[in-house]
């Protein structure tokens, strides 16, 4: 996946009127957000959105992912190299792991939005069931309030009180804030595609857990 959606109609993932309004259609030639939120992603304070960390923070190798919710390749690296390098090298104090989102789409910005409701406890529990269920939660193709639903009922069973988390899903700053957020580390890092990671300041597309542990060794030998 490489198609990247502008701030203004990624942001109309969430505004004032709650879940509701997530599953609402924008009249034709009428802005997504409106004049008081077409703000352009360069004039957004980032400052208040955290990088989500798993392993020691001393760990001798650092991976970065950048990955979508709603990318298929994104979700069979969940689901195969993903727990392999989790159980081998994060666990173990090896790789000090960062997540970073990418949204393709509105679906995983509320994806996004979502999981990061349960807070840094709950991230990375609430990311592997979004990856493990993403087929069924996305069922709803392009039907915004099925999806809004689905997506809803995974936080909830996650055990995100309900009052949180409709208030996470409606609110209009921090979803322009991540997408602008998203957006600098895209330039920044020159992420075009998902999977991307960085090792140690490199990066590379999606990869075997092979060639993955080839990689983590070499720079832990390296140290």
């Amino acid at each position: 996946m490489n198609k990247f959606l502008p701030v203004a109609a990624l942001a109309v993932a969430a505004t004032l009127g709650g879940t509701w309004f997530l599953t609402q259609p924008t009249p034709a030639g009428e802005p997504l957000l409106g004049a008081a939120f077409a703000q352009d992603a360069g004039e957004i304070d980032t400052s208040s959105i955290v990088d989500m960390v798993q392993g020691e923070a001393d760990a001798p190798v650092e991976i970065i992912e950048y990955a979508s919710y709603t990318c298929p390749h994104c979700a069979a690296f969940h689901g195969n190299q993903y727990p392999q390098l989790k159980a081998d090298y994060i666990d173990t104090g090896k790789v000090r792991f960062v997540y970073r989102e990418v949204y393709f789409d509105r679906f995983g910005l509320w994806a996004s939005m979502m999981a990061r409701c349960g807070g840094e406890m709950r991230f990375f529990g609430i990311s592997e069931i979004l990856y493990a269920q993403q087929q069924e939660w996305i069922a709803g193709g392009q039907d915004p309030a099925a999806i809004a639903e689905n997506l809803r009922r995974i936080g909830l069973t996650a055990g995100i009180d309900a009052e949180q988390l409709d208030a996470c899903m409606s609110d209009a700053t921090t979803a322009q804030t991540l997408v602008a957020w998203f957006e600098e580390n895209a330039e920044r890092d020159n992420v075009t595609s998902t999977p991307t990671l960085y090792i140690d300041g490199t990066k590379y597309s999606n990869m075997s857990y092979a060639d993955l542990s080839e990689l983590i060794e070499e720079r832990l030998a390296a140290q």
